[in-house]
């Protein structure tokens, strides 16, 4: 049972990672002038946004975050899955 455990996490925390890097790529990505309707964005946002998009559904239902100049949803997306990964077994 434990060889069955070490590799579903091991599996989990490699998913988590790549995630990680798909949402880093994203975000430099959205700083640079690059066409929003290339192939390479349109796969960073499918594979993202499902992440991303509970996080600011639940951030928008507090008032004071509706004004914020920037998005934080992606932070807290990011910096829950790196507690996830923190918190697996090892």
């Amino acid at each position: 049972m434990t060889g069955i455990l070490y590799i579903f996490t091991k599996t989990v925390s490699v998913l988590i990672s790549a995630m990680q890097l798909l949402m880093m790529l994203r975000a430099v990505i959205s700083w640079l002038p690059v066409d929003e309707d290339s192939n390479l964005v349109t796969f960073l946002y499918t594979m993202t946004e499902p992440l991303i998009m509970p996080v600011r559904a639940l951030l928008s239902r507090f008032e004071a975050l509706e004004d914020m100049p920037i998005d934080i949803s992606f932070l807290i997306a990011f910096m829950l899955l790196s507690l996830v990964q923190l918190i697996l077994p090892m």
